[in-house]
């Protein structure tokens, strides 16, 4: 018999690494894929994998699971893993920039790594995701890129499934919006 994600993580806040390894186990592939959409960057994800399920195992005596899967906050948790490195990075940049007063250069391995064609096609996503507004992408994120469902974003974002459905809703609209206009040429 699978043990749920709530038992488990009661049993993890009680000190058990097994119960807390087996959660890893079972959404370390989905926490991954999700930090990947949001960066864009294989080493990134594999960094923010990391530093979300560190967190989680940091927090896991004061978190009580409000479902039995422990998946949207785990995603909500790397959502605000990865959005936290971006703020500080863009923060070192423009400290480095004031005071070298020259533009800071790109990194070279940033040039080899947009390479990969799976990588450039996310980028691209990405700033047309970018555009949305902040509730719309995060509701994209949890149901369209990690299959939660529209139930557990409700429980996770404080809002009700309707407002879920109509964000992604908006969202997916949005995006098919700005597609056309990048086929025809006019959003350049």
């Amino acid at each position: 018999m699978t043990t749920d994600d709530r038992a488990l993580w009661s049993q993890a806040a009680g000190g058990s690494s097994r119960a807390f390894g087996v959660l890893f186990d079972r959404h370390a592939k989905a926490v991954y894929n999700h930090c990947f959409r949001l960066t864009a960057s294989w080493a990134e994800a594999e960094d923010h994998l990391q530093a979300t399920f560190l967190l989680a195992w940091r927090k896991r005596d004061d978190v009580r699971l409000e479902r039995d899967s422990a998946l949207p906050w785990l995603l909500t948790v790397a959502t605000n893993v990865v959005r936290n490195e971006q703020r500080s990075l863009l923060r070192r940049l423009r400290n480095l920039r004031r005071l070298s007063g020259e533009p800071a250069m790109p990194d070279h391995a940033d040039l080899v790594a947009e390479r990969l064609d799976d990588q450039r096609r996310m980028k691209e996503l990405l700033g047309a995701v970018a555009r949305l507004p902040r509730n719309e992408r995060e509701a994209l994120a949890l149901c369209v890129w990690s299959d939660v469902s529209y139930a557990d974003a409700a429980a996770v974002l404080g809002i009700t499934e309707g407002s879920v459905r109509a964000r992604v809703s908006k969202a997916k609209s949005r995006l098919r919006h700005h597609r056309e206009l990048v086929h025809t040429g006019e959003d350049r």
